[in-house]
């Protein structure tokens, strides 16, 4: 089990890897990105299997909101910045769709 120092480690690891993330968004480094959002569901998966869920207090508790926070307005750029793209790529799976709906129905001129 991890006690309170472990705990925090792994928030500011996967602070840490959400910075790289934005970092990799503002690139348009989309492999990059999802291999980093994985490193940072591993550390995730390993709270949710090690920690104690026992309450911080004072510092300990101020320095995990802090790292949260930080999660959250990393999470908040990564979106904006994926959103258009994403956008974009349902555009063209759905016309890749209507055309290939149009070919079946129609045949290939």
């Amino acid at each position: 089990m991890m006690n309170h120092q472990d705990v925090l480690a792994v928030y500011a690891a996967m602070a840490d890897l959400t910075e790289q993330m934005v970092l990799a968004a503002q690139r348009s480094d989309w492999d990059q990105l999802v291999l980093l959002e994985q490193a940072c569901a591993a550390h995730v998966q390993t709270l949710r299997e090690q920690d104690t869920g026992t309450p911080m207090r004072g510092a300990q508790r101020e320095r995990k909101i802090e790292l949260i926070r930080q999660m959250l307005n990393a999470d908040r750029q990564i979106r904006d910045l994926t959103m258009p793209w994403m956008a974009q790529l349902s555009k063209l799976i759905n016309a890749t769709g209507t055309e290939r709906r149009v070919l079946n129905a129609y045949g290939s001129v």
